[in-house]
C-alpha cells in the first residue's frame, strides 16, 4: 500500500485534507502497480533544514514525494499532519485558504514535484490508518 494524504479545497474555501492510499492492483511479475497516470512537469527541490513557508495554496495539482525530511503541515482550523519519507502528498488546494508548513527534524527537505494533467483521475481511496 502506499500511504497518501489528500489536500484538497473544501465548499468553504477552506483547505482539508484526508489519510489514505493509491490504489495497487496485481501487476507483473508478482508487484502491485497502479493505473499509469498523465503528468506534466516534473521537479526537485530542497528546503535546509528549520524551513517553513506560511500560509499558500498549491501551484498546481500535483504529487509531492518526500525523500527526505519532515514537515507539519498545518491548516487554518488548526488540524496538523506530519508529512515523512514514504508518504505521499496529493495536493489539490489550488483555491482558497490555503496551508502552511514547517521542519520538524534535522535533515533538510528533498523533494520530487509531479504535476498531474488536468483530468487525471488519481486512485486515491480513503482507509482507516494508524495515526503516525
Amino acid at each position: 500500500m502506499i500511504e497518501c494524504i489528500r489536500l484538497w479545497t473544501d465548499a468553504h474555501q477552506l483547505s482539508a485534507f484526508e489519510r489514505g492510499f493509491v490504489e495497487l492492483a496485481p501487476g507483473k511479475p508478482g508487484d502491485l502497480i497502479s493505473a499509469a497516470l498523465a503528468t506534466g512537469e516534473v521537479s526537485f527541490s530542497e528546503t535546509a533544514s528549520g524551513g517553513s513557508y506560511g500560509w499558500h495554496t498549491a501551484p498546481t495539482r500535483r504529487f509531492v514525494i518526500t525523500l527526505s525530511g519532515s514537515l507539519e503541515f498545518r491548516l487554518r482550523n488548526e488540524s496538523t499532519f506530519l508529512l515523512t519519507p514514504g508518504i505521499v502528498l496529493l495536493a489539490e488546494d489550488t483555491s482558497g485558504s490555503g496551508h502552511a508548513w514547517r521542519m520538524v527534524g534535522p535533515e533538510p527537505w528533498r523533494r520530487l514535484y509531479v504535476t498531474l494533467a488536468e483530468t487525471v483521475v488519481v486512485p486515491f481511496r480513503t482507509a482507516p490508518l494508524p495515526p503516525p
